[in-house]
């Protein structure tokens, strides 16, 4: 455990924060995720669009994970 007086020791989510490229593919997530809960039914394509874009952008944070840890 680390001691929140050291100055040192790192903030939580600040690493996340600095990461630009990983912020703005949740950005993007979350505001999908906003519209798609502001409608009341989607239709069966809708759907399978939104499913299809959430996997696409998972995908790229998936990718960026991996590449920032190797």
């Amino acid at each position: 455990m680390t001691d929140p007086s050291d100055s040192t020791a790192p903030r939580p989510g600040a690493d996340r924060r600095r990461n630009a490229a990983l912020r703005e593919l949740v950005e993007e997530m979350l505001a999908s995720i906003r519209v798609a809960a502001n409608r009341d039914l989607w239709t069966p394509e809708e759907r399978q669009q939104y499913e299809a874009e959430l996997a696409q952008i998972m995908g790229r944070v998936r990718s960026e994970a991996i590449n920032k840890t190797n």
